[in-house]
């Protein structure tokens, strides 16, 4: 699994700086578990904005609450069957649930569990550990498109899509600084997911793939 692989690139690169830097006063500090501390300018003021709800919890599924400074756009309109908008829908509460987690600075959080099994759980899991293990979460706006998704007779699905991470960072927990990474044909990235029904009525993530620098993607 390699969901933002600019942005993960960023932290690689930024934590081999911080070797070099951190005696100089670089925005590459390492940060404190808060998550009061994520949202704020970029001018280092800590003031959290309100934070945003996605859709309300239905029947058990997991509540989602995330920072102000995240943002989202899904480009991906309704397509008039049932079962390819629900899977569409889950998807989208999968990837800001995965998000949930960066912010939680939670490796193991409920909510992006209930989306992603075996494979893709084992892998998203190890993403978020990454985030951790930098002390670092991500502020900013990502945009969702051009989706394709088939649903099988077997309660199986495929669902592909592209994302715009031109507009979105990695922030820095401790020094509240964001790391701003330069939009070059990287910055744009197709995902390849299979999913799954479970016996909640939930699609549900079974592996998921991705290749940043798409020519599908590009603007």
């Amino acid at each position: 699994m390699n969901r933002r692989p600019t942005l993960l690139a960023a932290l690689a690169l930024t934590a081999a700086a911080a070797l070099t830097l951190s005696a100089c006063g670089s925005d590459d500090d390492t940060p404190a578990k808060d998550k009061d501390t994520i949202a704020g300018a970029d001018t280092g003021d800590k003031k959290s904005p309100s934070p945003t709800t996605s859709a309300p919890a239905s029947d058990d599924r997991p509540k989602i609450e995330l920072p102000g400074d995240i943002s989202y756009t899904f480009d991906w309109p309704s397509t008039g069957d049932k079962e390819k908008d629900a899977v569409l829908a889950d998807s989208e509460q999968s990837i800001k649930a995965v998000d949930q987690a960066i912010v939680k600075q939670d490796a193991l959080d409920k909510a992006y569990l209930y989306y992603y099994e075996g494979e893709a759980a084992a892998e998203t899991q190890k993403f978020v550990q990454d985030y951790v293990d930098h002390k670092a979460a991500i502020t900013g706006s990502y945009r969702f498109y051009a989706p394709e998704v088939n649903v099988g007779k077997d309660r199986t699905a495929s669902l592909s899509y592209c994302e715009d991470q031109g507009k979105a960072f990695v922030r820095y927990l401790e020094t509240n600084k964001i790391k701003k990474t330069e939009v070059t044909a990287k910055s744009y990235v197709i995902y390849h997911t299979s999913l799954k029904k479970n016996d909640k009525g939930v699609w549900v993530i079974q592996k998921i793939v991705s290749q940043s620098g798409s020519a599908k993607c590009q603007p």
